[in-house]
């Protein structure tokens, strides 16, 4: 499976899956058509399924004008936005299973950023050691989505759920917000050393453009601020040892940032 990151809007990101063997395509979050149907033509592939993880605009924009060019595609998504989600066919929980490429991609059901979000996680293909996470706006590189409609307990019991993924996994979350994420990080984690370093590495490759988008787990769980609300440092800087009481703290303190 061929992942391809397509850039839209103002920082958004469209995922594009391909299965070179059947020249078969998904989409994850088609926030506009157009961009998708470009690199469809570029591969000269048809696609097949659109995956999207919740119902902001900006995640479902082009789906309707997805189905009209190909109107017999399933839509999946989150069996709690049924109503909110164009064309929506599929209608996903916690332990549900997707097929794509001869992957196996298994959906979690994740709310905070929203009461419906879920995620599609792919584990490692058959002699691979790296499966890949999409994931929407609830893990962001050195950050996480705004609570619009969960609590912080909802979106750290998600958050959890993420964190506990193999390290090698591929982050391919939905917006291009890693600095601005990583210079709040560095407000209330700033004698993290890997941190540090995470910060001038994003800082040079955004200098040059460059996209900071897959991260990899392992970097989050060492460097983003909200996978890490049991650390010391953490809740010092917030002046709470109790868990959630801190990951509420830290996202009202990102929110005002």
């Amino acid at each position: 499976m061929q992942v391809y990151r397509l850039p839209v809007l103002e920082n958004n990101y469209i995922f594009v899956l391909h299965d070179p063997a059947r020249n078969i395509a998904a989409v994850v979050d088609p926030a506009e058509a157009e961009p998708v149907l470009q690199q469809l033509q570029a591969l000269g592939a048809e696609l097949v399924t659109i995956f999207n993880t919740h119902h902001h605009r900006d995640h479902v924009g082009g789906n309707r004008q997805l189905l009209e060019r190909f109107p017999n595609i399933p839509v999946y998504a989150g069996a709690e936005d049924q109503g909110r989600i164009p064309g929506q066919q599929v209608f996903l929980r916690e332990g549900d299973q997707v097929e794509f490429a001869d992957r196996t991609g298994e959906v979690f059901f994740v709310p905070g950023h929203t009461y419906a979000h879920i995620a599609y996680y792919f584990p490692p293909a058959a002699g691979e050691e790296i499966g890949d996470l999409f994931c929407g706006d609830t893990l962001f590189a050195g950050g996480c989505g705004r609570l619009f409609e969960g609590t912080p307990a909802q979106m750290l019991s998600s958050l959890s759920k993420l964190r506990n993924l193999p390290d090698s996994t591929k982050i391919w979350c939905a917006h291009e917000y890693t600095l601005t994420n990583l210079e709040f990080a560095l407000t209330v984690d700033g004698n993290n050393d890997d941190l540090q370093n995470r910060f001038q590495e994003v800082k040079e490759a955004r200098s040059r453009l460059e996209a900071t988008i897959p991260s990899v787990l392992g970097v989050e769980k060492r460097t983003n601020p909200f996978l890490r609300w049991d650390e010391p440092a953490l809740q010092a800087a917030v002046k709470s040892s109790h868990p959630e009481e801190t990951f509420g703290r830290l996202r009202g303190m990102r929110d005002r940032f």
